[in-house]
C-alpha cells in the first residue's frame, strides 16, 4: 500500500493530457440560454475487456461491473460509480471515477475475475482522458463536427456510441439531458480540445463569461 505522504507526493507529480487547456476552457465556457461549457475529466480508471458476456468469465466480470451492455449503445451501472459502455459484441470499456493514487484493486479484480476465460483484460487509464461538454449548447457545438444523429428522440440520455468529432474517433456518452463526455485518445487530447473550443465561441458572442 502507498504511505499517506508518498500518496501525496505522486498526486501532485500528476499531469492529465489536457491540463495545459484547463485556463483556455475555463475563459471560453459561457453561461446563459445559449451556453457552453467544457472541461477535462482527469485520472479516471478505464479498462478494456473483451470477453463473451455469456461466458462464465463473461458473468464473474459483470458481477463487478453491474453487468456488461448487451447492444450497441448501451451502457451499465455498478458499484462506486463504475459505468461499462459497448464497444462492440464482445468488447467494454469500463470506467472507474478518479479515487486518487491505490493499488490498482480494480483493474487487479477484473483481471482475477477473467482468471483462465478466454478474453482480455487492459488497463487503458493513461490512453484516453474524458472532456465533459454541457449546456444549453452542447449538442449543437458537437453537431458541428460529428456525423452522427445526435437528437434526442435517436440520442437519448445514458446512450455511448463510437463515433469521430473533428475526424477524431471517440467514445461519444449521452450522460445527461445537456451533457455529453468524450472520451479520445490521449495523443489527440489537446487538437480535440482546441477543436471544441473552437466551436463553442459563437455562442460566446451571444452568451455570458462564466465566472470561476
Amino acid at each position: 500500500m502507498v504511505n499517506t505522504a508518498e500518496n501525496t507526493e505522486v498526486l501532485a507529480l500528476r499531469r492529465s493530457p489536457a491540463q495545459h487547456l484547463w485556463t483556455e476552457f475555463s475563459a471560453g465556457s459561457v453561461a446563459g440560454a445559449r451556453g457552453v461549457s467544457l472541461r477535462e475529466v482527469p485520472f479516471q480508471a478505464m479498462v478494456g475487456i473483451r470477453v463473451d458476456p455469456l461466458s462464465e468469465a463473461g458473468t464473474r466480470i459483470g458481477a463487478l461491473t453491474g453487468g456488461l451492455p448487451v447492444s450497441c449503445g448501451k451502457v451499465t451501472s455498478g458499484p462506486n460509480g463504475v459505468s461499462t459502455l459497448w464497444v462492440g459484441p464482445d468488447e467494454f470499456l469500463a470506467i472507474a471515477p478518479d479515487h486518487g493514487v491505490d493499488d490498482g484493486g480494480f483493474v487487479a479484480g477484473l483481471v482475477a475475475a477473467l482468471g483462465d476465460g478466454a478474453g482480455q483484460v487492459i488497463d487503458l487509464s493513461s490512453n484516453r482522458t474524458t472532456f465533459e461538454l454541457s449546456g444549453p449548447s452542447a449538442r449543437e457545438v458537437l453537431e458541428k463536427s460529428c456525423a452522427a444523429d445526435l437528437h434526442p428522440r435517436t440520442f437519448t440520455e445514458g446512450t455511448a456510441i463510437t463515433t469521430e468529432v473533428g475526424k477524431i474517433p471517440v467514445l461519444l456518452w449521452k450522460t445527461g439531458a445537456e451533457t455529453f463526455q468524450l472520451f479520445p485518445r490521449a495523443s489527440f487530447a489537446d487538437y480535440l480540445g482546441r477543436w471544441l473550443l473552437d466551436g463553442m465561441r459563437e455562442f460566446a458572442a451571444t452568451g455570458h463569461p462564466t465566472w470561476h
